[in-house]
């Protein structure tokens, strides 16, 4: 097994001409990278660069697709303004300027921030926590986030006050980044404080076993990360972690292999995810692997998402009929065990709507749809059908099938955007 660092090295913006001359870009392809790179921050680490990537396949090799900013990311009049500021060695302030312009035109309709919905306490706004759904509260407590929170003892005292909430879920910056001893602070708490027994289950979102397996490793920390999964699992609390992953070869180096293995034997689970991404995973091939290998290495497939329509989402989305085409053949050519997994899912505003599939009704095709989870709960479960489109690309690009508008759940789905961004749902730029 070849050795990985203890601690990620990351490589960012002043390192993308040597790197993506490594990939044998031409002088001008390797400036119009880093003019993207400029309103798309390049950020990968060491283990991605030298365990990952395959450089004799780049710049077309997937996992590099995935990682570097792509010449064509960005519609052709934004690169090439960017281009010429850095031909000018313009200021670094012109730059950002430039950049934050074109950044906020790629992402007119942003995905909602969880401090969009943050709960109140005794008439105080819980900064870092959302109640998303009845049963389940969102915790980030990762300090990279502006609505990070550190205060634990406010999300007890909510969770308290709110014996309804099974399920917590740490997210926002990867919260496996932090140390084990301040993971354990905001954790622990949770375990031993009285009236919160009615908490079932913790759950981590992290990319760490695919992006930095070295965390269960030989971080040096990585034993006492594992002992506070063994203690949260012996207190009687089902831990998960929900685990990131985009390509087989994220499965494939024996540090991934031992990580999962190291995780697993603490008697936590590992539940997998990820997006179906164009140009880098959009196979059936690909998704049958990785399903495959997940479960012989004793995950859970859990989602295959849709491309979230943010930053370079014409680049990456992949239309939601291509996407039901994608999963429904790889979920055929792979068994029951593989199975548990859920897809092509929106994670949108009202909740997690799935495709579910493509039926003919008296001589016409529809879109029939579900909410797997939803703010209201009478509507989980809930089937409805949308005209069929073959260039929807997400839940607001459709339209209500049958004149069913005024029908649930599409009023709450039609009342997520505005009306102009529903009528023309492709003029995102």
């Amino acid at each position: 097994m070849a050795p990985v660092s203890s601690r990620p090295r990351f490589y960012h913006a002043a390192h993308l001409d040597a790197l993506t001359a490594r990939a044998g870009l031409s002088a001008r392809e390797r400036l119009r990278t880093r003019a993207v790179a400029a309103v798309l921050p390049f950020h990968v680490s060491d283990y991605v660069i030298d365990q990952l990537i395959d450089w004799d396949s780049a710049p077309d090799d997937p996992i590099y697709r995935l990682v570097f900013p792509q010449p064509d990311m960005l519609p052709d009049e934004y690169t090439e303004l960017l281009v010429r500021l850095l031909r000018r060695n313009a200021s670094a302030d012109e730059i950002h300027s430039a950049a934050r312009a074109i950044l906020a035109k790629l992402d007119s309709h942003p995905i909602p921030r969880p401090e969009q919905h943050s709960p109140t306490l005794d008439g105080l706004r819980l900064q870092g926590i959302t109640h998303k759904y009845p049963e389940t509260v969102l915790y980030c407590p990762s300090g990279g986030r502006r609505y990070a929170t550190h205060d634990v003892d406010r999300l007890t005292a909510y969770l308290r006050a709110h014996p309804a909430v099974t399920d917590l879920l740490l997210t926002g910056d990867d919260p496996l980044f932090l140390t084990a001893n301040a993971l354990s602070r905001r954790i622990t708490p949770l375990l031993s404080a009285p009236g919160l027994r009615h908490i079932e289950s913790i759950r981590i979102a992290t990319a760490t076993l695919a992006r930095w397996p070295a965390r269960f490793l030989t971080a040096p920390d990585a034993g006492e990360l594992l002992t506070l999964f063994e203690r949260i699992v012996r207190g009687g609390r089902n831990l998960a972690l929900m685990a990131h992953f985009t390509h087989p070869r994220e499965l494939r180096t024996d540090h991934a292999a031992q990580a999962a293995r190291r995780v697993l034997d603490t008697g936590a689970s590992i539940r997998t995810q990820g997006p179906i991404i164009r140009s880098v995973n959009d196979s059936p091939d690909i998704w049958a692997e990785l399903w495959r290998t997940q479960t012989r290495m004793g995950m859970v497939p859990y989602y295959a998402f849709v491309e979230r329509e943010s930053g370079p989402r014409e680049y990456f989305e992949v239309p939601l009929v291509r996407a039901h085409q994608i999963f429904t053949t790889a979920y055929r050519a792979v068994s029951g065990l593989c199975r548990t997994v859920r897809g092509p899912v929106m994670s949108a505003e009202p909740g997690k709507v799935v495709l579910d599939g493509i039926p003919w009704i008296h001589g016409h095709r529809y879109l029939s749809l579900r909410l797997l989870q939803c703010r209201d709960p009478s509507l989980v479960n809930l089937p409805f059908l949308a005209r069929y489109d073959p260039a929807a690309r997400w839940l607001d690009d459709l339209e209500p099938a049958l004149g069913t508008a005024h029908q649930p759940p599409w009023p709450l789905l039609l009342g997520t955007r505005p009306s102009s961004a529903r009528n023309n749902p492709a003029a995102s730029w």
